[in-house]
């Protein structure tokens, strides 16, 4: 295969490293004491939806200015029809460009409201769905939480028991629904969710059907966010809490009881991986880097041994293999076709080569890399990003579904297996 740049493709990218050039506000900086969230599109130091509404005004300005001149060229929502504030790229050109924002280093914004919600309500919502959030995504004004996983029910999503109840009165047609979600990335900071909810009554049915797919606004009444610390000290996920919410019918995509098909169909608009790809090849070459240092080969030369070298040879290697399933992926997207299992070979791949990557970085800085960020007065290698990497890679085989599951839905819609 061959990945070189077409003389289209090779312009459009040297357009975007001299926009991310002009462009990124200067006051705009990463702030090394603030935690990034998990997901892969991520840059350390920044973190979009919590930067827009910061406390420090330098970093809230910035955070906002950015998104103002990514909506201006319309690349905050690339893919899109320009109807609803997209600029209509293709899909390399879309890969390309968070390509060269991943090795700026640079983030992302409106992530999941413009990757993942905005091409579902594309394909399934209505023309007033799309007149009120879609425009609104692409302007960087509006950001989104995805409410799937529950208390009984993450990779097993069709376990799911949040219940809606379709009542009218007076107000008109709504849902009444109570329940749980859970491990919702950034739902504290979003403005508004989409969530799955069980509408069918059916005991006997299987239990994908009678599953329902709802738009809900954050400031509806009986809906409550809260918070969830995690291991690091950080709070990138959250519960909520619904109470008698009342959701009004029109804010229903697709069918009733046939909320599991746009909610599949929402997943496999995840992108293709380059986030994941950069931020994992960055990490290795500084890693390099550092121990080809005075500094750091003093500091760590007892951890520098033959296997580490042998370690870190084959982390670049799987480096290599990530990037090209994310560009076999989107070749096949360029191609008119819809990625199908690739999407779960990208997801498991990354994910274990997250953990091997941030074992390797243990095994070589040894006890320097349980340091923090400068503990008792230490040093920590690289302001402890390998430290970081370690503790962000622990949620990384089942973030986004467990690898077990990705194993099956390789091994049965990939390699063509039994399911029993």
């Amino acid at each position: 295969m061959n990945w070189a740049d077409t003389p289209e493709q090779a312009a459009f990218r040297a357009e975007v490293r001299r926009f991310i050039g002009e462009k990124f506000p200067a006051g705009y900086r990463p702030d090394p004491d603030a935690e990034q969230s998990l997901e892969p599109e991520d840059v350390r130091g920044y973190n979009w939806p919590v930067d827009r509404v910061s406390a420090d005004p330098e970093r809230r300005e910035g955070a906002r200015a950015w998104a103002a001149a990514l909506a201006e060229r319309r690349w905050i929502t690339p893919h899109w029809p320009a109807e609803y504030g997209g600029a209509g790229l293709s899909s390399m050109e879309e890969f390309i460009l968070h390509e060269e924002m991943m090795r700026a280093r640079v983030p992302t914004v409106n992530g999941i409201g413009a990757f993942l919600l905005g091409p579902t309500l594309l394909a399934h919502g209505t023309d007033e769905q799309k007149a009120q959030h879609l425009p609104a995504i692409a302007r960087g004004e509006r950001t989104w939480a995805q409410g799937f996983s529950e208390p009984g029910a993450g990779s097993d999503l069709a376990g799911l028991r949040t219940r809606a109840v379709l009542s009218t009165d007076s107000q008109g047609d709504h849902y009444v629904v109570n329940g749980q979600k859970v491990w919702t990335s950034l739902g504290h900071y979003a403005d508004w969710l989409f969530v799955l909810v069980r509408t069918g009554t059916d005991p006997d049915a299987p239990r994908h059907r009678g599953i329902t797919f709802l738009l809900v606004d954050v400031d509806t009444p009986g809906v409550t966010v809260r918070p969830i610390t995690d291991l690091r000290g950080a709070d990138p996920f959250s519960e909520i809490f619904f109470d008698d919410a009342r959701i009004p019918v029109a804010n229903r995509v697709g069918e009733q009881d046939r909320g599991w098909y746009v909610a599949m169909d929402a997943l496999s608009f995840e992108r293709a991986g380059i986030g994941a790809t950069i931020k994992f090849e960055q990490a290795l070459a500084q890693l390099v880097d550092y121990i080809g240092s005075d500094v750091g080969y003093d500091q760590l030369r007892e951890g520098w041994t033959n296997s580490a070298r042998s370690e870190i040879a084959r982390r670049y290697t799987e480096v290599r293999v990530l990037y090209n399933i994310a560009r076999y992926t989107v070749s096949k997207q360029a191609a008119g076709a819809v990625p199908g299992y690739e999407a779960s070979v990208n997801q498991l791949f990354s994910a274990e080569l997250h953990q091997r990557l941030a074992r390797t970085g243990a095994q070589v800085f040894g006890q320097h890399g349980l340091l923090w960020r400068g503990d008792a007065g230490a040093v920590a290698p690289l302001d402890a990003a390998f430290t970081h990497l370690r503790l962000d890679s622990v949620a990384a085989t089942f973030l986004g579904g467990a690898s077990e599951i990705q194993r099956n839905v390789i091994a049965t819609r990939g390699l063509g297996l039994p399911r029993s």
